[in-house]
């Protein structure tokens, strides 16, 4: 099963963007990483869609044997920059490239919407342990805040078919064969920095923005650095605090 079209050519386009505009994970994570998922320094886990490796820098601060997954090759690229250490690896999640229980800890970080199927479910089971654990962790934006609200309605009509972690869709394959039952924690999270970086930038590297063509995404951006000079909360701001909430989940392999 091939990588969507939307991630494909977005994220090709807009590895080094995502990589300054997206948002780190809050530290509070080593306590589902440990408590939840069980991961020790000797733990064996696997990063499936790795991208830049937002992630991932979580993760070796609490294991010593992490290997990153990415299919998209400029990903990979900014990902080597990022983490000269850890192996990134070309793979899909249905092309896993690990042997049948190979791995104790599997972990989507704001990616398993876009491969939420039977056979990815499928493959991952194949490669975990039995007592593996499958952990899905995503940044979520905090709508309530009125401009983060106005700025989803800016992109949200060029989102096309393209998975989104809010529609939910992802859900529906649980539960799974071969899993136990799913359970989450939330934890508080922001991302505080230049305008540019946390607004403009986070924006742009969203993947079906991304993919648009050069007159569109144009049209976007000037959408949003209009809101930025004219929203009291926003204009004039060296920096800003973009509020998220950190929802993170995770199951055990049966068998």
């Amino acid at each position: 099963m091939g990588v969507h079209d939307h991630a494909a050519k977005g994220y090709q386009r807009s590895a080094a963007a995502y990589q300054r505009g997206r948002p780190d994970y809050s530290p509070l994570t080593a306590e589902w990483l440990r408590d939840d998922l069980g991961i020790t320094s000797k733990s064996k886990v696997v990063d499936l869609g790795a991208g830049t490796g937002k992630f991932t820098q979580r993760l070796i601060a609490v294991c010593d044997h992490v290997t990153a997954i990415e299919p998209v090759a400029a990903m990979r690229d900014q990902f080597a920059q990022n983490h000269p250490v850890v192996p990134v690896i070309k793979g899909t999640s249905t092309d896993i490239p690990f042997d049948n229980s190979a791995v104790d800890v599997l972990i989507c970080a704001q990616a398993f919407h876009w491969f939420a199927n039977k056979q990815s479910l499928e493959e991952i089971r194949r490669v975990l342990k039995p007592g593996g654990k499958l952990g899905l962790i995503w940044n979520v934006r905090d709508e309530t805040v009125d401009w983060v609200h106005e700025l989803t309605n800016i992109v949200t009509p060029f989102e096309g078919d393209a998975p989104r972690y809010y529609k939910g869709d992802w859900k529906m394959v649980f539960p799974a064969d071969g899993f136990t039952r799913l359970q989450t924690r939330t934890i508080p999270h922001g991302h505080a920095g230049d305008p540019e970086d946390v607004i403009v930038r986070r924006f742009m590297s969203v993947s079906f923005i991304a993919s648009q063509p050069e007159n569109v995404r144009a049209e976007i951006e000037g959408q949003i650095r209009n809101l930025i000079a004219t929203h009291p909360a926003l204009r004039d701001r060296q920096e800003v605090s973009f509020p998220y909430r950190t929802a993170c989940f995770w199951c055990e392999k049966t068998d």
